[in-house]
């Protein structure tokens, strides 16, 4: 006979593991990498430092930085095996060539989805690169290969973007930062340092947040023994939903819909008559302001423009009616509201904020495939099951 175990939906707040990688204290409005407050990170460190934390447990040296950035420099550059099908994988979907010529530009209406682009590209350098198993890899071993799928994905991710637009992609710059050379390879212009450090600051305060959907899904890959992309490859088919982070877009989207300060209250009044949700606000998990929001609007601010002005006054009126009409809820501002308006003031393109938080996350989740891979046992839980009573007759 077996055991019923009633669990909460979502399995909300149910331990699973334990890590020493950071963690989340919602009511706090606090979370780490390790034992350092994220936020200070984010504010202090490059994503280089944040990197080399995750991985090896402490904060480098200027010695171990400098070895650390010497590493990662040549696995950025993509095998010839994985460049000559970027292209075909770039342009699927549309019903043109954007590599013939000017004029045929991506076609309107042919979705871009560069993340699943990047689980393509990934799986082919997998291939080229003949990862092996978890399960049958050494330490080192599996080190290497989470720090070739970090290194090469900003890479696969602009480059995509790139063909998509008609445009060459770009060879990554041993010069550059890690979120500097993201811009560049997008844009093909050096970032200003203002844009920089801001989008370096939004890189390392994405890098982990507990154990969200798409790291439990990489976990539970990684516990099977399985290599370190198909663990990746997981965790960005869990991230690509626009309930998780797929919505900094679509956070920015509401304030072109919005248009004009006289048209928020209303606005918000008939998304919540709708039923509809209203993205980059409200978390599963802080139930006080996000503090990655506060950072980021502090950049946006910092930078300033008509954006920030109205982004602020939208953000403002929206807490208060939802304040209102959902009393005792606490709905904030999360990371995506602020985040795609610190990418457009940084000239990201809106079809690559996700991407852009993908740039980032995969250190986090590469992070945990690491750790997760040092436990011999498999994630196998149970459902309760609640069809029609078995067994039942076979006519």
């Amino acid at each position: 006979m077996s055991t019923t175990i009633t669990v909460p939906p979502g399995l909300r707040n149910v331990v699973v593991t334990e890590t020493t990688l950071g963690d989340v204290r919602g009511d706090e409005g606090f979370y780490h990498y390790r034992q350092y407050s994220a936020i200070e990170l984010a504010k202090s460190k490059t994503l280089e430092d944040v990197w080399y934390l995750m991985f090896e447990g402490h904060l480098p040296t200027p010695a171990e930085r400098d070895r650390f950035i010497a590493e990662l420099a040549p696995l950025r550059v993509l095998p010839a095996e994985v460049r000559a099908v970027l292209p075909a994988i770039a342009t699927a979907g549309a019903t043109s060539n954007p590599l013939a010529g000017a004029e045929s530009n991506p076609v309107a209406g042919a979705a871009f989805n560069p993340l699943a682009g990047l689980r393509t590209a990934l799986s082919l350098l997998a291939a080229v690169r003949g990862l092996p198993p978890l399960w049958d890899a050494d330490p080192a071993r599996r080190k290497a290969d989470a720090m070739l799928v970090c290194a090469a994905t900003p890479t696969i991710l602009a480059a995509l973007y790139r063909l998509r637009e008609g445009q060459e992609p770009l060879e990554p710059r041993a010069d550059l930062s890690a979120a500097a050379n993201w811009l560049y390879l997008i844009t093909g212009a050096e970032p200003s340092a203002v844009h920089a450090t801001a989008i370096e600051h939004y890189l390392v305060s994405t890098v982990d947040h507990g154990f969200n959907a798409s790291t439990f899904t990489a976990r539970v890959i990684a516990s099977t023994g399985a290599d370190v992309v198909s663990a990746v490859a997981g965790a960005i088919g869990a991230f690509s939903g626009p309930l998780h982070g797929g919505a900094p877009d679509r956070a920015l989207a509401s304030l072109d819909e919005i248009g004009t300060p006289d048209r928020i209250d209303a606005w918000v009044r008939a998304k919540v008559s709708a039923g509809d949700r209203i993205m980059g606000f409200g978390h599963a998990v802080y139930r006080t302001e996000d503090p990655r929001s506060l950072m980021l609007r502090d950049l946006a601010r910092g930078i300033g423009g008509e954006l920030v002005d109205f982004a602020t006054t939208v953000e403002q009126r929206i807490v208060d009616v939802l304040a209102e009409l959902k009393p005792g809820r606490n709905l904030f501002a999360n990371v995506e509201f602020y985040a795609g308006v610190v990418m457009e003031l940084c000239g990201v393109p809106r079809a690559m904020f996700t991407p852009t938080f993908a740039v980032s996350r995969i250190i986090g989740w590469s992070a945990n495939i690491l750790e997760q891979a040092t436990d011999p046992k498999i994630i196998r839980p149970i459902a309760t099951y609640v069809g029609p009573r078995p067994p039942a007759p076979i006519s």
